[in-house]
This record gives C-alpha cells, structure tokens and sequence, in this order.
C-alpha cells in the first residue's frame, strides 16, 4: 500500500502488482524490499513450523512460496529469461496449494477457510494466466484486479493462518530433553 501511495498513477485495475517494483521508480524500492523481506521472514518462519509439526509437506510448499517472494522482489518484471514470471507463478501456485494443505492441521471453522481461500486462489491462478489476466478485463476489474483476485486470499489466510499458529497452546512445554524441547 505504501508503494502503492508513492506512485499517484498506479491503478489497482490496470498494472499489474509487480509493476509497482519496476514500472513506477518511486515504489520500486519499497516494493522490491518488502517483498524480499517477505520471503526471507516466510523461510524463516518454515523452520520454526517444520519443528512444531515435523509436517513436510505443508513446510516444503511454503518453502517454495518463500523462494518465489525471494525471486519476485529480487528480479522485477523486465528481468532476463522471464525469472520474475517464473518466480511469481512459484509464490501463486504454491501459496494456494499451502492454504489448502494447512487446513489438514486445523480445527473446523477455519480448515474450511484455508481449503476455501486456496482454492480461490488457485482457480483465480487459472483464470489469470492462459490469456495474462484478460479474462480480468472481460469482467470489468483488469489485470490488476484479476491478479489480486490470485494474491489477496492467499494473503488472508497467511494472517488467518498465523493467528491459528499464536494462538495455540505451546507443546514446548510438554515435552522432554534439552529445554523442554526434542529435536
């Protein structure tokens, strides 16, 4: 949002998210850092999560969400040998997949947000990428507002999804070795 406010001609419907790290040189440093800072917070959090569930699967997709942030905020749009596109579609495809595999490990109500919100994500994904977010414009809302239709519900399970993780009780303190904890 703040990249966002620095570029008064952005528009939500007509650029795309990541123009905001390359097309408009005011926002391209918010932007370009915040999303690599992201990332690295997104691995570093993997590592705490695959301690806490020993859950692969869940760890590894967002590993690669990570990895995609990573690669987004490194290389804007423009880079050589299409990486940011790559990158990006790392962050959507994995992002979506994550959301719904987390909802295997949590309690009804939310399980059924997490499947709802990566599913949407993930069937948004298909919409937007055959014809790069054309299917936004038939409908009215852009290219920008079909590619956000991809990012925000992922966005709100990752707060959603990380609210669930605070608030449940630490089993640190119920196990055995070194500190309370195993490795």
């Amino acid at each position: 949002m703040l990249a966002e406010a620095v570029s008064p001609t952005y528009s939500l419907q007509l650029n795309y998210v990541s123009d905001l790290g390359s097309a408009f040189p005011a926002s391209a440093p918010v932007f370009n850092s915040s999303v690599v800072l992201f990332g690295e917070l997104i691995l570093g959090s993997v590592y705490y999560l695959q301690r806490a569930f020993g859950w692969l699967p869940l760890s590894g997709l967002l590993a690669f969400s990570g990895i995609g942030l990573l690669g987004v905020g490194l290389f804007p749009e423009g880079s050589p040998f299409a990486l940011h596109d790559l990158f990006s579609t790392l962050v959507f495809l994995f992002s979506g997949l994550a959301a719904v595999v987390a909802s295997r490990i949590q309690r009804a109500p939310l399980s059924y947000f997490s499947a709802i919100l990566g599913s949407t994500t993930l069937a948004a994904m298909i919409l937007y990428v055959p014809g790069t977010g054309s299917f936004g414009t038939g409908i009215g809302i852009g290219v920008g507002g079909l590619e956000r239709m991809v990012v925000y519900p992922v966005l709100l399970w990752s707060i959603g999804f990380s609210g669930h993780l605070i608030g449940m009780e630490d089993r640190a303190s119920t196990r055995t070795g070194p500190q309370g904890l195993t490795d």
